[in-house]
Protein backbone atom coordinates (compact mmCIF):
# COMPACT_ATOMS: atom_id res chain seq x y z
CA UNK A 1 0.00 0.00 0.00
CA UNK A 2 1.56 3.68 -1.04
CA UNK A 3 2.34 5.73 1.88
CA UNK A 4 -0.16 8.56 2.24
CA UNK A 5 0.78 12.25 1.10
CA UNK A 6 1.96 14.68 3.53
CA UNK A 7 -0.60 16.96 4.63
CA UNK A 8 -0.33 20.01 2.82
CA UNK A 9 0.34 23.56 3.94
CA UNK A 10 -2.96 25.28 4.90
CA UNK A 11 -3.53 29.11 4.43
CA UNK A 12 -5.41 30.05 6.99
CA UNK A 13 -7.61 33.53 8.19
CA UNK A 14 -5.85 35.67 5.48
CA UNK A 15 -7.12 37.64 2.77
CA UNK A 16 -6.28 36.62 -0.68
CA UNK A 17 -3.59 39.00 -2.04
CA UNK A 18 -3.04 40.39 -5.80
CA UNK A 19 -0.83 37.53 -7.27
CA UNK A 20 -0.25 35.82 -4.10
CA UNK A 21 -0.51 32.48 -6.17
CA UNK A 22 3.20 33.65 -7.41
CA UNK A 23 4.17 33.21 -4.13
CA UNK A 24 2.32 30.16 -2.54
CA UNK A 25 1.91 28.35 -5.37
CA UNK A 26 2.13 24.12 -4.47
CA UNK A 27 6.09 23.41 -5.19
CA UNK A 28 7.23 26.56 -3.15
CA UNK A 29 4.19 25.59 -0.09
CA UNK A 30 5.77 21.73 -0.14
CA UNK A 31 8.97 22.76 0.31
CA UNK A 32 8.10 25.04 3.18
CA UNK A 33 5.81 22.18 4.66
CA UNK A 34 8.81 20.20 4.38
CA UNK A 35 11.12 22.25 6.30
CA UNK A 36 8.25 22.63 9.13
CA UNK A 37 8.45 19.04 9.41
CA UNK A 38 11.59 18.31 9.39
CA UNK A 39 13.40 20.95 11.56
CA UNK A 40 10.59 22.57 13.57
CA UNK A 41 10.80 20.23 16.32
CA UNK A 42 14.53 21.38 17.25
CA UNK A 43 13.60 25.09 16.86
CA UNK A 44 11.47 24.03 19.96
CA UNK A 45 13.96 22.34 21.54
CA UNK A 46 15.96 25.30 21.55
CA UNK A 47 13.86 27.78 22.23
CA UNK A 48 13.39 25.69 25.32
CA UNK A 49 17.19 25.74 26.37
CA UNK A 50 16.76 29.13 25.81
CA UNK A 51 14.79 28.99 28.69
CA UNK A 52 16.85 27.12 30.95
CA UNK A 53 19.79 29.43 30.26
CA UNK A 54 18.13 32.29 31.10
CA UNK A 55 17.74 30.65 34.14
CA UNK A 56 21.15 29.46 34.77
CA UNK A 57 22.62 33.45 34.27
CA UNK A 58 19.64 34.88 36.83
CA UNK A 59 21.34 31.81 39.16
CA UNK A 60 24.68 33.02 38.62
CA UNK A 61 24.65 36.64 37.50
CA UNK A 62 27.33 35.49 34.65
CA UNK A 63 29.02 34.24 31.94
CA UNK A 64 31.64 32.60 30.29
CA UNK A 65 33.23 31.18 27.65
CA UNK A 66 32.29 27.53 26.71
CA UNK A 67 34.85 24.87 27.97
CA UNK A 68 32.88 22.21 25.96
CA UNK A 69 33.99 24.13 22.82
CA UNK A 70 37.38 25.11 23.79
CA UNK A 71 39.24 23.17 20.93
CA UNK A 72 36.92 24.59 18.20
CA UNK A 73 38.77 28.00 19.70
CA UNK A 74 42.37 27.09 20.43
CA UNK A 75 42.46 25.14 16.33
CA UNK A 76 44.08 27.97 14.48
CA UNK A 77 43.49 25.53 11.08
CA UNK A 78 39.39 26.43 10.23
CA UNK A 79 38.58 29.12 8.05
CA UNK A 80 34.75 30.07 6.71
CA UNK A 81 34.98 29.63 2.90
CA UNK A 82 35.95 32.47 0.84
CA UNK A 83 33.30 34.96 0.40
CA UNK A 84 31.69 35.08 -3.39
CA UNK A 85 32.90 37.39 -5.65
CA UNK A 86 29.01 39.66 -5.01
CA UNK A 87 29.66 39.41 -1.49
CA UNK A 88 33.29 40.52 -0.62
CA UNK A 89 33.29 44.32 -0.69
CA UNK A 90 30.31 45.02 1.94
CA UNK A 91 31.75 48.11 2.77
CA UNK A 92 28.37 49.99 2.94
CA UNK A 93 25.20 48.54 3.77
CA UNK A 94 21.99 49.78 3.95
CA UNK A 95 18.49 48.18 5.83
CA UNK A 96 15.14 48.20 5.39
CA UNK A 97 11.94 46.78 4.90
CA UNK A 98 11.01 45.19 1.23
CA UNK A 99 7.98 47.18 0.80
CA UNK A 100 7.75 48.08 -2.88
CA UNK A 101 9.42 52.06 -3.07
CA UNK A 102 12.14 50.57 -0.42
CA UNK A 103 13.06 47.85 -2.59
CA UNK A 104 13.66 49.64 -5.52
CA UNK A 105 15.54 53.21 -3.30
CA UNK A 106 17.52 50.66 -1.51
CA UNK A 107 18.84 48.72 -4.46
CA UNK A 108 19.83 52.15 -6.44
CA UNK A 109 21.39 53.93 -3.26
CA UNK A 110 25.03 53.22 -3.84
CA UNK A 111 25.59 50.76 -0.89
CA UNK A 112 27.20 47.75 -2.03
CA UNK A 113 24.27 45.54 0.20
CA UNK A 114 21.16 46.25 0.33
CA UNK A 115 19.38 43.89 3.87
CA UNK A 116 16.46 43.00 2.78
CA UNK A 117 14.11 42.56 6.29
CA UNK A 118 11.23 40.60 6.71
CA UNK A 119 12.09 41.16 10.90
CA UNK A 120 13.02 44.06 13.06
CA UNK A 121 12.09 46.69 10.20
CA UNK A 122 8.85 44.62 9.20
CA UNK A 123 6.09 44.36 10.70
CA UNK A 124 4.58 40.56 10.16
CA UNK A 125 1.16 41.23 8.76
CA UNK A 126 0.11 38.76 5.57
CA UNK A 127 0.09 41.77 3.26
CA UNK A 128 3.93 42.52 4.18
CA UNK A 129 4.74 39.13 4.27
CA UNK A 130 3.68 37.85 0.83
CA UNK A 131 4.06 40.97 -0.79
CA UNK A 132 7.58 41.43 0.46
CA UNK A 133 8.30 38.35 -1.55
CA UNK A 134 6.83 38.90 -4.71
CA UNK A 135 8.86 42.76 -4.99
CA UNK A 136 12.32 40.99 -4.67
CA UNK A 137 11.03 38.24 -7.50
CA UNK A 138 9.31 41.25 -9.08
CA UNK A 139 13.22 43.07 -8.69
CA UNK A 140 15.10 40.54 -9.83
CA UNK A 141 13.29 39.86 -13.25
CA UNK A 142 13.56 43.50 -13.59
CA UNK A 143 9.58 43.95 -13.41
CA UNK A 144 9.50 46.36 -10.68
CA UNK A 145 8.43 50.18 -10.71
CA UNK A 146 6.65 52.33 -8.24
CA UNK A 147 4.72 55.55 -8.57
CA UNK A 148 3.87 57.35 -5.29
CA UNK A 149 0.25 58.20 -5.15
CA UNK A 150 0.99 61.45 -3.54
CA UNK A 151 3.97 62.62 -4.91
CA UNK A 152 3.30 61.35 -8.25
CA UNK A 153 7.09 60.75 -8.20
CA UNK A 154 8.20 57.75 -10.28
CA UNK A 155 10.97 54.98 -9.00
CA UNK A 156 12.61 52.16 -11.40
CA UNK A 157 15.56 50.30 -11.35
CA UNK A 158 19.27 51.60 -12.07
CA UNK A 159 21.05 49.15 -14.64
CA UNK A 160 22.20 45.83 -13.38
CA UNK A 161 25.90 46.61 -12.38
CA UNK A 162 24.70 49.38 -9.89
CA UNK A 163 22.17 47.81 -7.75
CA UNK A 164 22.88 46.62 -4.31
CA UNK A 165 23.88 42.75 -3.55
CA UNK A 166 20.70 41.33 -1.36
CA UNK A 167 21.27 39.67 2.14
CA UNK A 168 17.68 38.81 3.06
CA UNK A 169 16.85 38.79 7.12
CA UNK A 170 14.11 36.35 8.01
CA UNK A 171 12.06 36.66 11.44
CA UNK A 172 14.08 35.17 14.40
CA UNK A 173 13.45 32.07 15.83
CA UNK A 174 10.50 32.98 18.36
CA UNK A 175 8.12 34.12 15.97
CA UNK A 176 5.62 32.04 14.05
CA UNK A 177 3.51 32.57 11.13
CA UNK A 178 -0.17 32.33 12.10
CA UNK A 179 -1.58 32.59 8.84
CA UNK A 180 0.47 29.09 7.45
CA UNK A 181 0.05 26.51 9.49
CA UNK A 182 0.08 22.23 9.00
CA UNK A 183 -1.74 20.11 11.03
CA UNK A 184 -3.00 22.56 13.05
CA UNK A 185 0.63 24.01 13.88
CA UNK A 186 2.18 27.44 12.85
CA UNK A 187 5.24 27.09 10.95
CA UNK A 188 7.96 29.35 12.00
CA UNK A 189 8.20 32.63 10.78
CA UNK A 190 11.70 31.94 10.22
CA UNK A 191 11.09 28.79 8.00
CA UNK A 192 8.30 31.07 5.90
CA UNK A 193 10.61 33.62 4.94
CA UNK A 194 13.69 31.99 4.36
CA UNK A 195 11.64 29.04 2.45
CA UNK A 196 9.70 31.38 -0.16
CA UNK A 197 12.58 33.23 -0.86
CA UNK A 198 14.96 31.00 -1.40
CA UNK A 199 12.51 28.63 -3.68
CA UNK A 200 11.32 31.56 -5.44
CA UNK A 201 15.24 33.06 -6.32
CA UNK A 202 18.29 30.63 -5.39
CA UNK A 203 18.38 29.91 -9.35
CA UNK A 204 17.40 33.15 -10.47
CA UNK A 205 20.22 34.70 -8.35
CA UNK A 206 22.41 32.38 -9.61
CA UNK A 207 21.83 33.43 -13.09
CA UNK A 208 22.97 36.79 -12.26
CA UNK A 209 26.11 36.20 -10.47
CA UNK A 210 24.88 35.97 -7.04
CA UNK A 211 23.48 34.00 -4.58
CA UNK A 212 21.00 33.05 -1.98
CA UNK A 213 22.33 35.51 0.87
CA UNK A 214 20.85 35.68 4.60
CA UNK A 215 21.31 37.88 7.51
CA UNK A 216 20.36 35.41 10.59
CA UNK A 217 18.31 37.34 13.53
CA UNK A 218 18.50 36.63 17.25
CA UNK A 219 20.82 34.05 17.39
CA UNK A 220 21.75 33.05 20.86
CA UNK A 221 24.13 29.95 20.58
CA UNK A 222 26.02 28.14 17.97
CA UNK A 223 23.12 25.19 18.35
CA UNK A 224 20.95 27.35 16.92
CA UNK A 225 23.67 28.20 13.96
CA UNK A 226 24.35 24.57 13.66
CA UNK A 227 20.05 24.23 13.29
CA UNK A 228 20.54 26.89 10.33
CA UNK A 229 23.55 25.14 8.98
CA UNK A 230 21.81 22.26 8.75
CA UNK A 231 18.55 23.66 7.21
CA UNK A 232 21.18 25.23 4.41
CA UNK A 233 22.83 21.53 3.52
CA UNK A 234 18.67 20.40 3.34
CA UNK A 235 17.97 23.19 1.17
CA UNK A 236 20.59 22.99 -1.65
CA UNK A 237 20.28 19.33 -2.15
CA UNK A 238 16.16 19.57 -2.62
CA UNK A 239 16.74 22.35 -5.09
CA UNK A 240 19.56 20.62 -6.63
CA UNK A 241 22.37 23.82 -6.25
CA UNK A 242 26.26 23.06 -4.84
CA UNK A 243 26.62 23.56 -1.34
CA UNK A 244 28.00 26.27 0.13
CA UNK A 245 25.75 28.54 -2.98
CA UNK A 246 24.31 29.55 0.65
CA UNK A 247 25.92 32.45 2.44
CA UNK A 248 24.59 33.88 6.06
CA UNK A 249 25.76 36.69 8.42
CA UNK A 250 24.76 36.29 11.75
CA UNK A 251 23.74 39.51 13.80
CA UNK A 252 25.87 39.17 17.16
CA UNK A 253 22.87 40.69 19.16
CA UNK A 254 22.67 38.72 21.93
CA UNK A 255 24.66 38.77 25.36
CA UNK A 256 25.03 34.99 25.29
CA UNK A 257 26.19 34.66 21.08
CA UNK A 258 29.09 37.20 22.42
CA UNK A 259 30.21 34.31 24.33
CA UNK A 260 30.27 31.81 20.74
CA UNK A 261 31.76 34.07 17.74
CA UNK A 262 33.76 31.00 17.14
CA UNK A 263 31.79 28.24 17.63
CA UNK A 264 29.18 29.92 15.24
CA UNK A 265 31.24 30.51 12.38
CA UNK A 266 32.65 27.03 12.95
CA UNK A 267 28.95 25.41 12.74
CA UNK A 268 28.46 27.55 9.39
CA UNK A 269 31.65 27.79 8.11
CA UNK A 270 30.55 26.26 4.78
CA UNK A 271 28.33 28.98 4.30
CA UNK A 272 29.19 31.80 6.70
CA UNK A 273 30.17 35.15 5.26
CA UNK A 274 30.28 36.68 8.53
CA UNK A 275 29.51 38.29 11.66
CA UNK A 276 27.37 41.97 12.31
CA UNK A 277 27.60 43.93 15.42
CA UNK A 278 23.88 45.71 15.93
CA UNK A 279 23.66 47.62 19.36
CA UNK A 280 20.06 47.75 19.95
CA UNK A 281 18.92 44.18 20.61
CA UNK A 282 22.51 43.37 21.98
CA UNK A 283 21.45 46.04 25.27
CA UNK A 284 18.07 44.60 24.92
CA UNK A 285 19.44 41.06 25.17
CA UNK A 286 21.73 42.02 28.31
CA UNK A 287 18.51 43.74 30.24
CA UNK A 288 16.54 40.72 29.11
CA UNK A 289 19.22 38.15 30.50
CA UNK A 290 21.02 40.05 33.60
CA UNK A 291 17.73 41.48 34.99
CA UNK A 292 17.93 39.99 38.29
CA UNK A 293 21.64 40.84 38.52
CA UNK A 294 20.69 43.74 40.66
CA UNK A 295 22.58 47.57 40.32
CA UNK A 296 25.94 46.59 38.52
CA UNK A 297 23.69 45.57 35.06
CA UNK A 298 21.59 48.63 34.97
CA UNK A 299 22.10 50.44 31.98
CA UNK A 300 21.80 54.56 31.58
CA UNK A 301 19.97 55.89 29.07
CA UNK A 302 19.53 54.39 25.67
CA UNK A 303 21.65 57.13 23.69
CA UNK A 304 24.03 57.20 26.68
CA UNK A 305 25.16 53.87 25.66
CA UNK A 306 27.72 54.52 22.74
CA UNK A 307 29.70 52.39 21.26
CA UNK A 308 32.81 53.80 22.99
CA UNK A 309 31.35 52.27 26.57
CA UNK A 310 34.11 49.46 27.40
CA UNK A 311 31.95 46.89 27.43
CA UNK A 312 30.51 47.51 23.91
CA UNK A 313 34.21 48.14 22.64
CA UNK A 314 34.91 44.56 23.85
CA UNK A 315 32.36 43.64 21.84
CA UNK A 316 33.00 45.01 18.93
CA UNK A 317 36.96 44.27 18.64
CA UNK A 318 36.11 40.57 19.59
CA UNK A 319 33.95 40.52 17.19
CA UNK A 320 36.76 42.18 14.48
CA UNK A 321 39.54 39.99 15.66
CA UNK A 322 37.28 37.01 15.53
CA UNK A 323 36.37 37.32 12.28
CA UNK A 324 39.46 37.85 10.87
CA UNK A 325 41.32 35.07 12.25
CA UNK A 326 38.51 32.82 10.58
CA UNK A 327 38.45 34.86 6.98
CA UNK A 328 34.93 36.21 7.59
CA UNK A 329 33.70 39.84 7.54
CA UNK A 330 33.32 41.70 10.22
CA UNK A 331 30.25 44.21 9.60
CA UNK A 332 29.85 47.39 12.14
CA UNK A 333 26.39 48.48 13.47
CA UNK A 334 23.68 50.75 12.45
CA UNK A 335 23.76 54.71 11.13
CA UNK A 336 19.94 55.83 12.15
CA UNK A 337 19.92 59.15 11.89
CA UNK A 338 17.41 60.51 9.05
CA UNK A 339 18.52 63.45 7.51
CA UNK A 340 16.08 66.55 7.63
CA UNK A 341 14.98 68.53 5.00
CA UNK A 342 14.35 71.82 6.81
CA UNK A 343 16.76 71.99 9.49
CA UNK A 344 20.34 72.21 7.67
CA UNK A 345 22.24 72.26 11.85
CA UNK A 346 20.46 69.43 12.92
CA UNK A 347 21.95 67.30 9.66
CA UNK A 348 25.21 69.28 10.64
CA UNK A 349 25.68 67.75 13.60
CA UNK A 350 24.52 64.23 13.22
CA UNK A 351 26.87 64.40 9.65
CA UNK A 352 29.32 64.62 11.86
CA UNK A 353 28.55 62.04 14.34
CA UNK A 354 27.65 59.49 11.80
CA UNK A 355 30.99 60.02 10.09
CA UNK A 356 32.95 59.97 13.37
CA UNK A 357 30.91 56.61 14.17
CA UNK A 358 32.13 55.14 10.06
CA UNK A 359 35.74 56.33 11.01
CA UNK A 360 36.19 54.36 14.58
CA UNK A 361 34.62 51.59 12.95
CA UNK A 362 36.92 51.63 9.51
CA UNK A 363 39.77 52.01 11.88
CA UNK A 364 39.20 49.44 14.34
CA UNK A 365 39.04 46.89 11.40
CA UNK A 366 35.12 46.19 10.24
CA UNK A 367 35.07 45.46 6.62
CA UNK A 368 31.68 47.48 6.43
CA UNK A 369 29.05 49.09 8.06
CA UNK A 370 25.14 50.05 8.06
CA UNK A 371 23.22 52.56 7.24
CA UNK A 372 19.62 53.68 7.38
CA UNK A 373 19.22 56.10 4.89
CA UNK A 374 20.58 56.68 1.10
CA UNK A 375 21.31 60.17 2.01
CA UNK A 376 24.24 58.46 4.42
CA UNK A 377 25.85 56.41 1.98
CA UNK A 378 28.16 58.62 0.87
CA UNK A 379 29.35 59.35 4.06
CA UNK A 380 29.80 55.71 5.20
CA UNK A 381 31.16 55.35 1.83
CA UNK A 382 33.86 58.12 2.62
CA UNK A 383 34.93 56.51 5.70
CA UNK A 384 35.83 53.11 4.55
CA UNK A 385 37.32 54.44 1.53
CA UNK A 386 39.74 56.01 3.35
CA UNK A 387 40.69 53.32 4.64
CA UNK A 388 40.27 50.82 2.03
CA UNK A 389 40.93 52.63 -0.93
CA UNK A 390 40.68 50.05 -3.84
CA UNK A 391 40.91 46.85 -1.34
CA UNK A 392 37.39 45.13 -0.61
CA UNK A 393 38.03 44.41 2.92
CA UNK A 394 40.21 44.50 5.41
CA UNK A 395 40.43 40.84 6.68
CA UNK A 396 43.82 40.71 6.55
CA UNK A 397 43.86 43.23 9.61
CA UNK A 398 44.01 40.57 11.83
CA UNK A 399 44.01 42.31 15.49
CA UNK A 400 45.96 40.21 17.53
CA UNK A 401 46.52 42.95 19.81
CA UNK A 402 43.14 42.70 21.22
CA UNK A 403 42.24 40.71 24.20
CA UNK A 404 38.90 40.43 26.26
CA UNK A 405 38.27 38.72 29.12
CA UNK A 406 34.75 37.03 30.08
CA UNK A 407 34.25 39.72 32.56
CA UNK A 408 35.09 42.82 29.98
CA UNK A 409 31.98 41.72 27.80
CA UNK A 410 29.35 42.10 31.07
CA UNK A 411 31.30 45.02 32.50
CA UNK A 412 28.69 47.35 32.48
CA UNK A 413 29.29 48.84 35.38
CA UNK A 414 32.34 50.59 34.18
CA UNK A 415 29.96 53.38 33.04
CA UNK A 416 29.81 56.66 35.15
CA UNK A 417 26.33 57.43 33.27
CA UNK A 418 23.05 56.96 35.17
CA UNK A 419 19.57 56.71 34.20
CA UNK A 420 17.98 59.85 33.94
CA UNK A 421 14.64 61.56 33.91
CA UNK A 422 14.69 62.79 30.38
CA UNK A 423 15.64 59.01 29.33
CA UNK A 424 12.68 57.83 30.63
CA UNK A 425 10.44 60.33 29.46
CA UNK A 426 12.28 59.23 25.91
CA UNK A 427 11.93 55.59 26.14
CA UNK A 428 7.95 56.00 26.58
CA UNK A 429 8.14 58.77 23.75
CA UNK A 430 9.71 56.48 21.43
CA UNK A 431 8.05 53.21 22.45
CA UNK A 432 4.75 54.81 22.34
CA UNK A 433 5.18 56.16 18.61
CA UNK A 434 6.88 52.96 17.46
CA UNK A 435 4.51 50.31 18.77
CA UNK A 436 1.57 52.44 17.57
CA UNK A 437 2.90 52.55 13.77
CA UNK A 438 4.28 48.44 13.99
CA UNK A 439 0.35 47.53 14.75
CA UNK A 440 -0.68 49.72 11.45
CA UNK A 441 2.18 47.24 10.40
CA UNK A 442 4.80 49.97 9.55
CA UNK A 443 8.23 48.12 11.33
CA UNK A 444 10.64 50.89 10.22
CA UNK A 445 9.98 54.51 11.34
CA UNK A 446 10.84 57.82 11.07
CA UNK A 447 10.88 58.98 15.11
CA UNK A 448 12.64 62.49 16.14
CA UNK A 449 15.05 61.96 13.24
CA UNK A 450 16.14 58.50 13.54
CA UNK A 451 14.76 55.61 11.91
CA UNK A 452 13.54 53.26 14.46
CA UNK A 453 12.82 48.81 14.33
CA UNK A 454 11.25 46.73 16.93
CA UNK A 455 15.07 46.53 18.58
CA UNK A 456 13.90 50.26 19.26
CA UNK A 457 10.42 49.48 21.43
CA UNK A 458 12.32 46.69 23.14
CA UNK A 459 14.98 48.15 24.57
CA UNK A 460 12.66 51.24 25.74
CA UNK A 461 10.71 48.94 27.09
CA UNK A 462 13.51 46.75 28.91
CA UNK A 463 14.72 50.05 30.37
CA UNK A 464 11.54 51.26 31.92
CA UNK A 465 11.01 47.65 33.81
CA UNK A 466 14.40 47.31 34.37
CA UNK A 467 14.58 50.76 36.05
CA UNK A 468 11.64 49.73 37.71
CA UNK A 469 12.71 46.82 39.48
CA UNK A 470 15.76 48.14 40.24
CA UNK A 471 14.58 51.18 42.26
CA UNK A 472 16.63 53.30 40.34
CA UNK A 473 16.39 56.88 41.94
CA UNK A 474 16.71 59.73 39.18
CA UNK A 475 18.43 63.04 39.15
CA UNK A 476 15.18 64.53 39.73
CA UNK A 477 15.05 63.25 43.43
CA UNK A 478 12.01 60.77 41.78
CA UNK A 479 11.96 57.12 42.20
CA UNK A 480 11.50 54.59 39.17
CA UNK A 481 7.96 53.25 40.05
CA UNK A 482 4.94 52.12 37.86
CA UNK A 483 2.82 55.36 38.96
CA UNK A 484 5.71 57.59 37.43
CA UNK A 485 5.62 55.57 34.05
CA UNK A 486 1.60 55.41 33.77
CA UNK A 487 1.82 59.00 34.63
CA UNK A 488 4.63 59.86 32.11
CA UNK A 489 2.79 57.44 29.84
CA UNK A 490 -0.74 59.57 30.33
CA UNK A 491 1.28 62.68 29.44
CA UNK A 492 3.01 61.39 26.71
CA UNK A 493 -0.52 60.38 24.76
CA UNK A 494 -1.95 63.69 25.70
CA UNK A 495 0.58 65.32 23.74
CA UNK A 496 0.48 63.13 20.86
CA UNK A 497 -3.44 63.90 20.67
CA UNK A 498 -2.64 67.74 21.08
CA UNK A 499 -0.32 67.08 18.05
CA UNK A 500 -1.79 65.34 15.46
CA UNK A 501 -5.65 66.50 16.48
CA UNK A 502 -8.21 64.49 17.95
CA UNK A 503 -9.23 63.35 13.99
CA UNK A 504 -5.83 61.84 13.58
CA UNK A 505 -5.16 60.69 17.15
CA UNK A 506 -8.92 58.46 16.72
CA UNK A 507 -8.09 57.36 13.33
CA UNK A 508 -4.56 55.68 14.93
CA UNK A 509 -3.81 52.89 17.24
CA UNK A 510 -2.52 55.32 19.89
CA UNK A 511 -4.36 54.11 23.73
CA UNK A 512 -3.40 50.18 22.01
CA UNK A 513 0.12 51.39 21.80
CA UNK A 514 0.32 53.05 25.40
CA UNK A 515 -1.69 49.67 26.99
CA UNK A 516 0.58 47.50 25.09
CA UNK A 517 3.84 49.42 25.82
CA UNK A 518 2.86 49.79 29.97
CA UNK A 519 2.03 46.36 29.76
CA UNK A 520 5.17 45.09 28.48
CA UNK A 521 7.28 47.46 30.55
CA UNK A 522 5.18 46.89 33.89
CA UNK A 523 4.54 43.22 34.05
CA UNK A 524 6.37 40.84 36.81
CA UNK A 525 6.65 38.37 34.34
CA UNK A 526 8.60 39.83 31.79
CA UNK A 527 7.83 39.07 28.06
CA UNK A 528 10.69 37.51 26.37
CA UNK A 529 9.95 39.56 22.86
CA UNK A 530 7.86 42.10 23.13
CA UNK A 531 6.60 41.34 19.21
CA UNK A 532 4.86 38.19 20.56
CA UNK A 533 2.04 39.87 22.64
CA UNK A 534 1.79 42.14 19.36
CA UNK A 535 1.19 39.75 16.94
CA UNK A 536 -1.80 39.05 18.62
CA UNK A 537 -3.06 42.39 18.21
CA UNK A 538 -1.24 42.89 14.84
CA UNK A 539 -4.23 43.03 11.65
Amino acid sequence: MPAPAPSPLAIVDAEPLPRQDEVLNHAALAFVAELHRQFTPRRDELLARRGERRAEIARTSTLDFLPETAAIRADDSWKVAPAPAALNDRRVEITGPTDRKMTINALNSGAKVWLADFEDASAPTWENVILGQLNLIDAYTRNIDFTDPGSGKSYALKPAGELATVVTRPRGWHLNERHLQLDGTPVPGALVDFGLYFFHNAQRLIDLGKGPYFYLPKTESHLEARLWNDIFVFAQDYVGIPQGTIRATVLIETITAAYEMEEILYELRDHASGLNAGRWDYLFSIVKNFRDGGSKFVLPDRNAVTMTAPFMRAYTELLVRTCHKRGAHAIGGMAAFIPSRRDAAVNKVAFEKVKADKDREAHDGFDGSWVAHPDLVPIALASFDAVLGEKPNQKDRLREDVSVAAGDLIAIDTLDVKPTYDGLRNAVAVGIRYIEAWLRGMGAVAIFNLMEDAATAEISRSQIWQWINADVVFENGEHATADLARKVAAEELSAIRSEIGDEAFASGKWQQAHDLLLQVSLDQDYADFLTLPAYEQLG
